[in-house]
């Protein structure tokens, strides 16, 4: 510990809090933002200073660099606390649905619907058309019934919509709300776990269901559903294999298959589709058991999918199935607790608009998915042609892009990014500095290198990734063409 003369000699270098927020380098901070805020944050950056002197830790020579650093030090914690912890950030990952970047980003349609219903009261729970109160349902219930109706003849009042939270609410409401201290049949191979520690067999118990796996891990006959169905037998479960793909020596019932077997038993089927697509993925005969739609169309009793991966909407669970089976489900306290707000309903109101509107491109998910190499390589080559940076090295080189979101394990989309190095900084320390610029940007590392793939920026922001660049490096000095060497290229 130093001694007490020591600390009282550098505890007299520091200024009084009056005296540094005097200080004419603290001037403009002072004016840009509210004077509690840097008052706040300067006598934090003293306390931090007078606790190194205490514990022995700090010098004079240190003592006086912080001071010299202090207003910059003050200014820059004052700007990071008037910051929002939420803000938007630039994917160059080339992972559509990153779940750490909040999944699905929402079309201009969702966003105006959202801005329309907040900005005033609206008619969440009212009927306006006879002035009582009715169901937050109704709203997205005749948008996802339309959709799904599209090539089936569905007969009025045959079915229902509820919208919780997430798809994993769904899984819960409908295992607890039909299959309470009863079975539910599901396939080894099925009882997956997600991201964040999510996993079947432990929300199969929770809900109270009783769970009868079937099959072994990699192969599952209809004939194991058979042998397995009872009295007791509540649901047959499918489950979509979200995060893994069983390949070789593999084999489960197809879906028409599975329904056929549960219409002879007169045993309801529960599928937890998980992914909420729209449309087909491929074009092999089973492609189509991947989309919303497909199960629909094969007569499944209850759905379960996902609104922010896919379908490119707002984070919310959509349960769809017959009209008896959902009327129990919707009686069960718990949906209470599971519901969603007039922000959730209104996005998803705007997102299934676009749909049916035929304006799936202005989705931005379905509009990423559909992008071709060539097109994001032209993106690639244009934004590095505005760069000459001494500090950064920029190529375009092809890559690998991710659907993500626990929707199509093992699909990969080619792609193109933007290869970047700098000149005195490592892989991660640039990605780093990409993080903390403004916007944030979040990319990938590939063999020490810093990749940004451009599938998942939009056009609108290429400037803007430019500039966050620019930010980065010193501009090249840039040579005449009859100034350069004809033996040198250029990537």
């Amino acid at each position: 510990m130093p001694d007490a003369l020591t600390v009282a000699s550098l505890y007299r270098l520091l200024p009084s809090l009056d005296k540094l927020l005097q200080s004419p380098s603290l001037e403009d901070t002072l004016n840009r933002y509210p004077r509690h805020v840097a008052v706040r944050s300067a006598r934090a950056a003293l306390g931090r200073i007078r606790g190194e002197i205490r514990l022995g830790t700090a010098d004079e020579s240190s003592v006086r660099n912080q001071l010299r650093e202090l207003p910059g030090t003050i200014a820059t914690e004052v700007e990071r606390s008037t910051r929002f912890s939420l803000q938007r950030v630039i994917n160059a990952t080339g992972v559509i649905l990153h779940t750490n970047l909040g999944r699905a980003p929402l079309s201009r349609s969702a966003l105006d619907h959202v801005c329309e219903v907040v900005r005033d009261y609206s008619n969440l729970e009212m009927d306006l058309h006879s002035g009582t109160r009715s169901r937050r349902d109704v709203h997205a219930e005749s948008l996802i019934l339309r959709l799904l109706a599209a090539k089936t003849g569905l007969e009025p009042g045959s079915h229902r919509v509820l919208v919780v939270n997430n798809c994993a609410a769904a899984t819960f409401l409908v295992l607890n709300s039909l299959a309470d201290q009863r079975e539910v049949i599901v396939s080894r191979g099925e009882l997956v776990e997600i991201g964040g520690g999510f996993r079947i067999p432990e929300i199969l118990r929770k809900s109270g269901a009783i769970l009868r796996e079937v099959g072994t891990t990699n192969r599952t006959r209809l004939a194991d559903y058979q042998s397995a169905l009872s009295e007791r037998t509540a649901l047959i479960l499918r489950v979509h294999q979200s995060n893994f793909r069983i390949q070789g020596f593999a084999e489960r019932p197809q879906l028409g298959a599975l329904m056929s077997l549960a219409r002879k038993s007169s045993v309801p089927v529960f599928e937890d589709q998980g992914t909420g697509f729209m449309m087909q993925l491929g074009t092999e005969p089973a492609a189509e058991e991947s989309s919303f739609n497909g199960s629909f169309q094969r007569g499944v009793d209850v759905i379960a999918a996902s609104g922010d991966k896919l379908l490119g909407g707002p984070q919310c669970g959509m349960v769809v199935g017959r009209q008896q089976l959902i009327d129990t489900i919707a009686k069960n306290p718990l949906m209470r607790a599971f519901r969603v707000c007039k922000l959730t309903y209104a996005a998803l109101e705007g997102t299934l608009m676009d749909y049916l509107d035929e304006n799936v491109e202005g989705v931005p998910v379905t509009r990423m998915l559909a992008l071709s190499p060539k097109e994001i390589r032209a993106r690639c080559e244009q934004l590095a042609g505005s760069l000459a940076l001494e500090d950064l090295t920029v190529d375009v080189v092809p890559s690998k892009a991710l659907i993500g979101g626990g929707t199509t394990p093992g699909k990969k989309l080619n792609s193109f990014a933007l290869a970047v190095r700098h000149a005195s900084l490592r892989a991660d320390q640039l990605a780093a500095r990409l993080r903390e610029s403004d916007p944030p940007v979040v990319s990938r590392i590939r063999k020490d290198t810093v990749l940004l793939d451009l599938r998942t920026v939009s056009p609108e922001s290429d400037a803007e990734l430019g500039a966050v660049l620019r930010s980065l490096g010193t501009d090249a000095p840039r040579s005449l063409p009859s100034q350069q060497d004809p033996s040198t290229t250029t990537s």
